[in-house]
């Protein structure tokens, strides 16, 4: 649990990051060249989208756990944890 709790901070921190470094490339690095513009809003449209992708991973269901498979458990009865 405190696992998930941690992945969730890290893609949180990550995304609000990248969106507040995009947001400073944009309004305060006025006098930079566009090649360095493009590449630092590359930068952070890369940090935003990498901490959705992540959240989009976080949000899916857990694979289902080891089912024991002998002759006192049947298949459809043991459930995963």
């Amino acid at each position: 649990m405190l696992q998930r709790g941690l992945n969730w901070a890290a893609a949180t921190l990550v995304g609000v990051f990248g969106f507040v470094w995009t947001g400073v490339v944009i309004f305060a690095a006025v006098e930079t060249s566009a090649w360095t513009w493009i590449g630092q809003v590359s930068f952070g449209a890369f940090l935003t989208c990498w901490a959705l992708y992540k959240a989009s991973l976080l949000v899916r269901r857990a694979k289902p756990g080891f089912v024991p498979r002998h002759r006192r458990v049947r298949a459809g009865r043991a459930t995963a944890p």
